[in-house]
């Protein structure tokens, strides 16, 4: 009789449990709430690359953002949530259409400070688990002490790309750019946060105050995987339209499902701080810790396993 897959990976279940209760105590720490958002909505974010899969006539979330800004409008100044998040058409050694996303928002902070939390989140999470100052994944030692290594967009296209930053944008290849040529080089040796992204890939960030060609946005890469995307909140509902509209027309340019204009989270955005907001992603914090290549290993059940 073929053995389970759940039971070779049992150890890794059993830390990935570990893991989560460690940054549920950060949080709590850190005298964050723990809420809950729905996941099934009527609108999701309109973004040109994200596909949110229909649910009847609404939609399963393909992040909890929406929701817990329209918390922090109502004045909940430090939330955070686990929980389930869906994407269609992606499937690999780093995706899984279903997977578990961290996701909190701090007022009154900007991507600075939450580059910083961000940092000192991990760092507990390695120190409660017994990881001490050291990550071992592969054949990568990375230093876990402060200070994490940081670089601009612009740096990265100029060190480690083939084509311009401009060029890449202008051609479509700059998401391709960043996954190929520029991620499997960053963090090898210290986690580096990568900031201050063009604009035109920020739809729901604030722009530099003294540059608005860029976007208050970073991501932070270990051993070459992104493991989070944050930023510095827009919070004007006018601009935040007209943005919801170019990714709208992107869209359907690309032949790709329409969505509504999410009119309840543009209203409560009258009323909404200034703030910093993260969403990390748990399979693949975990592949880091157990030091394993494949994000299968670190779930319990794959769409595979249930059909």
């Amino acid at each position: 009789m073929k053995a389970f897959r759940q039971s070779f990976i049992r150890p890794y279940l059993e830390l990935r449990s570990e893991i989560i209760q460690s940054v549920r105590m950060y949080f709590f720490d850190h005298d964050y709430m723990e809420v809950e958002t729905p996941i099934r909505i009527p609108a999701p974010a309109p973004e040109a690359h994200i596909d949110a899969p229909p649910s009847g006539e609404w939609f399963l979330h393909s992040s909890p953002e929406l929701c817990m800004k329209q918390l922090l409008a109502a004045g909940y100044t430090h939330i955070f949530q686990i929980c389930k998040c869906f994407r269609q058409n992606e499937r690999g050694q780093l995706h899984l259409p279903e997977f578990t996303m961290l996701e909190w928002y701090c007022a009154n902070s900007g991507y600075q400070e939450m580059m910083s939390e961000c940092e000192d989140m991990i760092r507990f999470l390695a120190r409660r688990n017994d990881f001490g100052e050291e990550l071992i994944y592969g054949q990568d030692s990375v230093d876990l002490r402060r200070p994490w290594d940081r670089m601009s967009v612009s740096e990265a296209f100029d060190k480690f790309s083939p084509i311009s930053m401009k060029y890449a944008l202008a051609y479509g290849k700059f998401d391709e750019i960043i996954g190929c040529e520029i991620a499997p080089k960053l963090g090898r040796q210290k986690p580096l946060f990568l900031y201050d992204y063009p604009a035109e890939c920020g739809a729901l960030a604030k722009l530099k105050a003294d540059d608005a060609r860029f976007a208050e946005r970073f991501e932070l890469y270990i051993c070459g995987i992104e493991l989070c995307n944050a930023f510095s909140e827009l919070t004007d509902p006018v601009i935040q339209r007209k943005r919801f509209e170019n990714e709208l027309s992107l869209r359907k340019a690309a032949g790709k499902t329409g969505y509504p204009m999410p009119e309840k989270f543009l209203q409560s955005m009258e009323k909404m701080p200034q703030a910093s907001g993260n969403a990390l992603g748990i399979d693949r914090l975990m592949m880091l810790f157990a030091n394993v290549t494949q994000i299968d290993d670190v779930v319990s059940f794959t769409p595979e396993d249930l059909c």
